[in-house]
């Protein structure tokens, strides 16, 4: 079980890093949109909280910022047909505490507003759930945002990070169209959500 990675933050994308540890080895690790709005600047240190996947056809590492997330990431993944890519669309989408809250109150309409979350689907994962996240609670708050990735692939960027959430690329294109951009690729793709969403 890899549990923790800390290296060098190598490449970045919305969706994906790439971390070079001091041993010479390098991983590449999936993260939701609050953990790229968190990344620091290229070559600095950073540490991820890992969830290994292993399958017949691929070995992944989904990182996190903090336990909590993780141990969201986990408890959806105990949901029936929740794999890491839907789990981690859901915590990205929505947002570790929001999850934990929708579960909680049974509040289908904040699950359905993940990509590839239906009404059925939501229902399957608060009938999972609900009586399940009482042990989960969020960290305080930490002090600031880290470095998001700017320039002017910012729009490229937040329509690939909508693709890989499960949304199409035309609609991605559209709602980051109307979203406006503005050079800040997470705020982008948490504007474009917010029209998805509505």
């Amino acid at each position: 079980m890899i549990a923790l990675v800390t290296g060098r933050l190598v490449s970045r994308s919305v969706s994906l890093v790439e971390i070079a540890t001091s041993g010479g080895v390098g991983y590449e690790v999936h993260i939701p949109l609050s953990v790229f709005e968190q990344l620091p600047a290229d070559d600095a240190v950073l540490t991820l909280y890992t969830h290994y996947v292993v399958r017949e056809d691929a070995r992944e590492l989904y990182g996190f910022v903090s336990r909590f997330e993780r141990s969201v990431f986990r408890r959806l993944l105990s949901a029936k047909g929740v794999g890491p890519a839907l789990a981690l669309g859901i915590v990205s989408a929505i947002g570790a505490e929001k999850v934990v809250e929708a579960l909680r109150t049974r509040d289908l309409n904040t699950l359905v507003r993940a990509p590839r979350v239906g009404r059925k689907k939501a229902e399957q994962i608060v009938l999972d759930l609900a009586e399940k996240v009482d042990d989960l609670a969020a960290p305080m708050a930490s002090g600031g945002r880290g470095r998001a990735g700017t320039g002017g692939g910012a729009n490229a960027d937040a329509v690939r990070a909508l693709v890989a959430l499960g949304y199409a690329e035309s609609e991605a294109q559209a709602a980051v169209r109307d979203a406006g951009g503005g050079g800040d690729v997470a705020a982008t793709v948490r504007a474009a959500l917010a029209l998805l969403n509505s």
